[in-house]
Order: structure tokens, then sequence, then C-alpha cells
């Protein structure tokens, strides 16, 4: 009996020993809300937060919303009930979410607007994005080049543009940079919308839909360009671009005499890297969202250590509310000169999956 108690006791001292380091890796519930599964580039960011915030000793709960917005509160609702610390929240619609916010902001919990600007409320406490503004000066500027180089003896060239959703605060971004490269042209004649459908309100696809965009590009070249050719289409996104891409193809642009229109995107999804190097789509922006979600856990690490995270902006991102503090990372544009070499050279993807 007196081994027996010793080996109880020496069991228990064990226990005691090892139940504060194991829960010490037990930092907290780290909630994350995810837009949607429809675009490969969130499902990557989801699960690229996930393992970051396993590996640093977090709970993740990572949500996809499924476009649904009040799929999206809901989840947001239940990961407050259940006791995260932090939400990293990826909104469907960035005016949507004041009233759970307070209710997060009520609890203690600290918000972090994850690439698309929460609007309308005061409590967002940090926001981290690319250069949003800088996508569409990219875009626009690789649409000129490309017109220049596939179009050398047209003038004016004919343009028609594409805004991406109206209720993501980042597709006005991305419309305004690119309009500051192509209203001067516009302005001097060098580029004709012949549409006239210029302006987000008439120009935006709501939900970034390819199908939206196909069908509307189908009716543009149906009332518009029955007797000219469209030379460029301004498409702020990967998911557009290919839905643009199938309308052309299916009047004949990319063969015989009619050169395929110069289409930018951006996300550098995979399939988008394929008509790069097919000689369709013309150009996509790179936005390394790995390292965006490494900016988002630096956050949660300031923020749950009682620090302040690192922030590159305080004055472009006015919520309607409040300047959110923000960390804008670096978008890079390519094309068929260099879009392999960067994809691959960044481990983003593989020389097998392009290839393949």
């Amino acid at each position: 009996m007196k081994k027996f108690g010793a080996l109880i006791a020496s069991f228990a001292i064990s226990i005691a020993s090892f139940t504060p380091a194991a829960f010490a890796q037990d930092k907290g519930m780290v909630g994350i809300s995810m837009p949607t599964k429809t675009s490969t580039r969130w499902i990557s960011d989801g699960e690229t937060m996930e393992k970051l915030f396993t590996e640093a000793g977090y709970t993740p709960d990572l949500q996809f919303a499924d476009d649904d917005i009040p799929n999206q509160l809901a989840q947001i609702e239940n990961m407050v009930t259940k006791g995260a610390k932090v939400l990293v929240i990826g909104a469907i619609d960035g005016t949507t979410l004041s009233d759970i916010l307070q209710k997060a902001a009520d609890a203690g919990v600290k918000v972090i607007a994850y690439d698309r600007l929460i609007r309308d409320s005061g409590n967002v406490d940090y926001y981290a994005t690319f250069d949003n503004f800088q996508v569409g000066v990219l875009q626009a500027t690789s649409l000129v080049d490309g017109l220049k180089e596939r179009f050398p003896d047209v003038k004016p060239w004919n343009v028609e543009l594409f805004g991406g959703s109206p209720d993501d605060n980042n597709a006005f971004f991305f419309y305004d940079g690119a309009m500051s490269v192509l209203q001067p042209l516009i302005d001097s004649g060098d580029i004709v919308v012949k549409s006239g459908q210029m302006g987000m309100e008439q120009v935006g696809t709501l939900r970034w839909d390819g199908t939206v965009a196909q069908a509307r590009m189908e009716n543009l070249l149906s009332s518009t360009y029955t007797d000219d050719q469209l030379h460029g289409a301004l498409s702020p996104y990967d998911g557009l671009s290919i839905g643009i891409l199938s309308a052309l193809k299916g009047v004949g642009y990319g063969s015989g005499d009619m050169k395929m229109p110069i289409v930018t995107g951006q996300d550098a999804e995979l399939p988008s890297v394929k008509s790069i190097l097919s000689d369709e789509q013309y150009s996509t922006v790179f936005k390394d969202t790995r390292e965006l979600a490494k900016v988002a856990v630096s956050m949660v690490e300031a923020l749950m250590s009682g620090g302040t995270p690192e922030i590159n902006d305080d004055k472009t991102y006015n919520n309607g509310v409040k300047v959110v503090p923000s960390y804008l990372l670096k978008p890079v544009a390519v094309d068929k000169a260099n879009v392999r070499d960067v994809m691959v050279s960044s481990g983003y993807y593989t020389a097998e999956q392009i290839d393949n």
C-alpha cells in the first residue's frame, strides 16, 4: 500500500507539473470569418491563418459564410458566444456588421478587418490589406501597356470597364486607382468607352460573380461591338476575367483576324495564370495572401499580449465612423513575361501545378 500511495503521489506530481505547460500553449480562441469558398484565394487565406494560429498556440475557429450575409452574421455571433478573444473578418458586405460588432465589443472582443474594410462601425480595431489603390494603378498600367503592344497602329482604343462588388469597399479603391491612369487617356481621346458605361454604379459586379461579368460582356458585344472591335477590358478580379474571356471567345475573339482584347485581373488564381501563359488573359495582380495572413496573426499576437500592432497607414481607410489603422502590403503586376517565375519562385504554385 505504501508503494501504491507513493506511485499515486508521484503520478499526481507529474499531472500537476504537466497541466500548466499543456494549457500554456492554449492562448485562446481566434475567430476567422471568411466570406466564401467560391474563390480559391479565400480558401487559401482561411487555411493559412488556421495553420499559423495553431502553430502560435491559439485555437482557431475557421468559418466560411458561402456569400450569405445572414450566415456570416450567425457564424460571427457564435464565435463571440464561444469565447473568441479576437475576430479576423473578411466581410461579405462591409456595411452589415455593425450590430454584431457592437456585441463583440461589449464582450471585450477585438476585431481585425481582413482584406476588406468593415464600414459604419467604430468597433473595428485594425485593418490588414494590400495597397488597393495601387492594385488599380497596376491593372490600368498593364492594360495600357498591352494595348500599345497588341494594337500599336490603332487609335483610339475601344475599352470597356468592369468593377468589383459595390458592397466591397476595396472595389472602389481598385476602380479609382485604375481611373487615375485611364481617365487622362479617355479625356485625350486615346481610349474610348463606346458603351458609355462608367462609374461603379454602372460597372460594378455584385459578389464578384464571373457569370454576371460574362453576361454583361455578352450584352456589350451584341449591343455595341457588332461593327467595331473591342481592344481591351479592365477587369479587377480573375474570376471576372475568366467570364469576360468566355464571352469574347464565344464571338470569335482570339481566332482568325480578331485579336484577343487586353484583359486584366487580380489574385493570380491558377486558371488565370494558365490563361496568361496561353495568350488569353493578358495580366493579373499577384497578392501573396500568405503574407497577409502573417500580418493578421502578428496583429493578434500584439493585441493578445497587450501591445500595439504594427501599422504603416493611419490616413487612408475611413470607414465612415473612424480612420482604421492599417497595414498595407504591396501588390505585384504579372504578365506572360514574368508570371511563371514570380509564382514558382515565391512558392505560391509549383511548376507542376502551372504546367499541368
